[in-house]
């Protein structure tokens, strides 16, 4: 299966997509510009900047716009629009990078050093009272992170253990348990796992940076399914569309020059025969 282009490379950093009824569609972020993208129903996307350098991830409030992991910790969306950046949470060379709204309606996010230093990165928690901590350290390039439909367990890759790990959710200690799920590695495609989500068989999609695909795990962390996206440094998937059969895929050019690889900051999807898990899970701050 080979994914369709649905834009130019009109980002530099393509990251987070995440499909939600509340705001009527798909949205993604241009991580390293700190812009919010939005998908148009004529197909064209629409930009707004946070006045963040960076924008990591973006969820949905229970109250109406938006929960942000920008560069150095959270910001609010209101319903209209407006952006207030929360006290930033380390004065290092460290930002945001991806996450995920937990069953308890928390916002969970990781973060990474801008060298990608071993080590330095968190797993943090925001929660719906403003409460912060970090829930994992000793990271690396925390990425993608998604729960299953009953909140019991969530699948998470930190990208240079070439690794998805799967851990168990409590609503007071957070994430517990980690474990091994499935050896990106072992399994003969090439790229590093990078973002992720789960279908409606609790089935998990990767995507594989410096890889030019998506892969589907089976229930065991076995390869089932791998997509073909017309860009390398692919960085993160999500069900979408009224039906959640389009896995809405993001790419980046960060590091490439002007004439490598020229779909990279595009947005492709691909139809592949499953329904996404309904994820209308929103940050209840």
């Amino acid at each position: 299966m080979r994914a369709e282009r649905l834009t130019d490379s009109i980002c530099y950093h393509a990251e987070g997509p995440f499909w939600s009824s509340t705001w009527g569609g798909l949205r993604w972020v241009d991580l390293l510009a700190g812009d919010v993208m939005s998908l148009r129903e004529d197909g064209s996307a629409e930009r707004r900047a946070t006045g963040s350098p960076v924008v990591a991830c973006v969820r949905p409030r229970a109250g109406g716009g938006a929960v942000l992991a920008v560069e150095k910790g959270f910001a609010l969306e209101d319903p209209e629009g407006a952006v207030t950046v929360l006290p930033p949470l380390w004065d290092a060379a460290i930002r945001m990078n991806e996450g995920a709204i937990a069953p308890d309606g928390s916002f969970l996010c990781g973060s990474m050093a801008y060298g990608a230093t071993p080590g330095a990165a968190a797993l943090w928690r925001l929660h719906p009272d403003g409460r912060t901590e970090p829930l994992l350290e000793d990271l690396t390039i925390s990425n993608g992170l998604a729960f299953t439909a009953d909140g019991s367990r969530a699948y998470y890759v930190d990208t240079p253990t070439g690794r998805v790990d799967v851990m168990d959710w409590d609503d007071a200690a957070g994430l517990v348990d980690r474990r091994p799920f499935a050896d990106v590695a072992s399994l003969g495609v090439d790229g590093h796992p990078d973002g992720l989500t789960l279908d409606a068989a609790g089935h998990v999609w990767v995507a594989l940076h410096s890889g030019s695909a998506v892969i589907g795990l089976d229930g065991e962390g076995r390869l089932a399914e791998r997509i073909e996206v017309g860009a390398r440094q692919v960085t993160a998937c999500a069900f979408g569309g009224e039906d959640l059969r389009t896995l809405f895929i993001t790419t980046s050019r960060e590091g490439l020059d002007a004439d490598d690889d020229p779909q990279a900051g595009s947005l492709f999807a691909a139809v592949p025969g499953v329904q996404g898990a309904t994820d209308e899970r929103a940050f209840a701050g």
